[in-house]
């Protein structure tokens, strides 16, 4: 009986796939296209095309879980997670990776990561984390991974209530994060100029940068963004 037999027979599990290498892609695609349970609604190759591919999509071709690789050019997994997290929360996202290290385990996590693959999982490995995901709420890991992120809980412990944060994504350059610095604490084009001695023409420049960077398309989400991700001390 297949893992899948609780879920409504009428219904595709939306699935979508972020990465940068061929192989990998056709061997993920291989791996659930065999299961007409599945419906993979895009593949992208980095995570700038995933964040783009969500952007105005209808509720009804959403994916409900997006698997990630870490590595890619332009936006890696972690900030492509990170992001999408903040604007689609009901998203699930598990990380596809060679890496099982332990500073990426516990970046994935904190950005927001449902759960941990390696790359060499078995199909039947992608077929049981879905299930993991979508209808019991857990959190799929591989073995390997499973036992470090224990040990990464109990180092947490040590750390007490101190808040988490999760990096700003790397493609921000430190002009960039000044201004937005400022614009979440309140300044306008105005004097952000005034203070950096910079045109409010160029401030303006930045901010819509920073807005097409990460996928945002007012104030109020980048200071939601922000303050999800205590990339600034409020």
């Amino acid at each position: 009986m297949s893992h899948l037999s609780g879920m409504q027979e009428t219904e595709h599990i939306r699935i979508a796939l972020v990465e940068d290498n061929p192989v990998n892609r056709n061997t993920f695609k291989q791996s659930v296209q065999h299961n007409a349970k599945y419906k993979l609604i895009f593949v992208a190759t980095n995570g700038n095309e995933c964040l783009a591919e969500l952007e105005g999509r209808p509720l009804a071709l959403m994916p409900q879980i997006i698997f990630v690789d870490i590595e890619m050019p332009l936006l890696n997994g972690i900030e492509t997670i990170g992001i999408a997290k903040s604007i689609y929360p009901d998203i699930h996202f598990v990380v596809l990776t060679v890496f099982d290290d332990d500073e990426k385990i516990f970046e994935a996590i904190k950005a927001g990561a449902s759960g941990y693959l390696l790359k060499h999982e078995a199909q039947s490995g992608i077929e049981d984390a879905i299930v993991t995901v979508l209808e019991h709420k857990g959190a799929p890991m591989s073995p390997a991974i499973a036992r470090k992120a224990l040990q990464l809980l109990n180092r947490v412990q040590l750390i007490g209530d101190k808040k988490r944060s999760t990096p700003m994504p790397s493609i921000i350059t430190e002009r960039e994060k000044e201004i937005l610095e400022h614009t979440i604490n309140g300044k306008d084009s105005k004097q952000i100029a005034t203070i950096l001695n910079i045109s409010v023409l160029t401030v303006r420049k930045h901010i819509a940068n920073i807005y097409e960077k990460l996928h945002v398309q007012s104030k109020a989400q980048i200071i939601q963004m922000a303050h999800k991700n205590n990339w600034f001390k409020f």
